[in-house]
C-alpha cells in the first residue's frame, strides 16, 4: 500500500508555551489557513507537549486559548478545518505509549532537539522531553495523516514518524500507517531574532523587542521593525549579496512573506535602498498583515467559552476520525478492548 491509497490528510500542531510570535504565524499558522481546501486539514493545539516541561496550569489553560485564538484570527475555519487541543482526544496518548514500545531507544538518542534543550541537564529533565517525538508521531499517524506542514527544525521529527511507520507495519506485517511527507516551503520557514539575525525568534527571548507577538498592536509592531538590528550596508542589487548578512536576510525573509514574494523579487523592488526607506516600508506591510490579527486575537479572547465551544466541536470531528484507527491499531497489535 502506498500513500496513494490514503485519503490525502494535513496534520500538524502549535505548541501552547510563551505565547505566539511572528515565527509561529509565518512559519506554521499562515500557512495552515493556505491549505484548507486542498486537502482535509487537521490543526491541533499540542497541549500534552507543553506539559514536558512544568508549566503554570492556569496559564497553560489560557495559552490553549491563545493558539485556537491565534488559528482563528490568522483565518482558519473551523468549519473547513479541523481544529481542537490534544488533551481532549484520549487516543493521542494511548498511540504515544503504542509507539513508545516500537521507536527504539537508538533512535530518540539521535533527536537533535532534546539534545539542544537538555544540554548539560539531560539527567534531570522529564521522561517525557525524551520520548515526546514517539507522541509527536501518534499525534500525526492517529489521523493517517499524510502530509505534515513543519519548519526545518521538526523535519527530523517526520522522519521518525515515517521510521516508526515503517517499523510498525514491517512488525505486523500490514501497510498500515502511511509514510507521511513533510511539507517544507515558503520563503521564511525559519524567522530569525531582530535582535540577533543567527539565532532564531523565541517566545523565551531576554529582551520583547528580538520577537514580533501575534498579540502585538500596531504601535507596538511598527516600533519593532524600526529598531530592528540591521548592517551598515544598503540592501544589495541581488539576493547573493545577503549572504553572510544575517540581519538584512531576515528582514527580507519576513517581507517576502508578509507579502507573498520571493526574496529576489523583494530585493528587485528595493535594489542598494538603504533601511531607512526599507524598515518603514517593511513595518508598514507588518502592521497592515499584522495588526487585523491581534484584533481579532484579543476579540476572542474576551469570549473564552467561545474558544471553548469550537475546540470542543473539533475534538468529536477529530475523536471520529481517530477512534477507528486507533481500534484497528489494537486489533492488529492483539490488545483487547471493549
Amino acid at each position: 500500500m502506498t500513500n496513494a491509497n490514503f485519503t490525502p490528510r494535513v496534520f500538524s500542531g502549535v505548541k501552547p508555551s510563551g505565547g505566539l510570535t511572528l515565527g509561529n504565524y509565518l512559519g506554521a499558522i499562515k500557512r495552515f489557513v493556505g491549505m484548507q481546501g486542498q486537502m482535509e486539514t487537521i490543526y491541533c493545539v499540542v497541549d500534552l507537549h507543553a506539559i514536558t516541561v512544568w508549566q503554570d496550569p492556569k496559564e497553560l489553560a489560557n495559552m490553549t486559548r491563545e493558539v485556537a485564538a491565534g488559528y482563528l484570527a490568522a483565518g482558519l475555519d473551523p468549519t473547513r478545518s479541523i481544529l481542537f487541543n490534544q488533551s481532549q482526544v484520549s487516543a493521542h496518548a494511548e498511540l504515544g505509549w503504542i509507539f513508545n514500545c516500537v521507536a527504539r531507544v537508538g533512535w530518540m538518542n539521535r533527536m537533535t532537539q532534546f539534545k539542544d534543550k537538555a544540554g548539560s541537564n539531560a539527567e534531570k529533565q522529564s521522561l517525557g522531553l525524551y520520548a515526546y517525538p514517539a507522541l509527536m508521531a501518534a499525534d500525526i499517524l492517529l489521523y493517517h495523516a499524510t502530509h505534515v506542514p513543519v519548519g526545518d527544525d521538526q523535519k527530523q521529527h517526520v522522519e521518525l514518524t515515517r521510521d516508526i511507520a515503517a517499523k510498525f507495519n514491517h512488525d505486523f506485517g500490514r501497510d498500515f500507517f502511511p509514510l507521511t511527507e513533510p511539507v517544507i516551503e515558503g520563503p521564511a520557514m525559519r524567522i530569525m531574532n531582530l535582535r540577533d539575525g543567527t539565532k532564531k525568534m523565541s517566545k523565551s527571548g531576554e529582551s520583547d523587542m528580538e520577537r514580533i507577538n501575534m498579540t502585538d498592536d500596531a504601535d507596538k509592531i511598527a516600533k519593532k521593525f524600526k529598531k530592528a538590528k540591521t548592517d551598515p550596508e544598503p540592501l544589495p542589487e541581488t539576493v547573493d549579496g545577503l549572504k553572510d548578512r544575517p540581519e538584512a536576510r531576515n528582514l527580507v525573509d519576513i517581507y517576502a512573506a508578509l507579502n507573498d514574494m520571493t526574496p529576489e523579487a523583494v530585493i528587485n523592488e528595493y535594489p542598494g535602498a538603504g533601511w531607512g526607506k526599507f524598515k518603514p516600508a517593511l513595518a508598514d506591510l507588518a502592521v497592515e498583515k499584522l495588526a487585523p490579527i491581534s484584533t481579532e486575537m484579543a476579540r476572542f479572547m474576551d469570549d473564552p467559552a467561545e474558544i471553548d465551544r469550537i475546540l470542543g466541536d473539533g475534538a468529536a470531528k477529530a475523536r471520529a476520525i481517530a477512534d477507528p484507527i486507533l481500534r484497528d491499531t489494537y486489533d492488529i497489535v492483539g490488545l483487547l478492548r471493549s
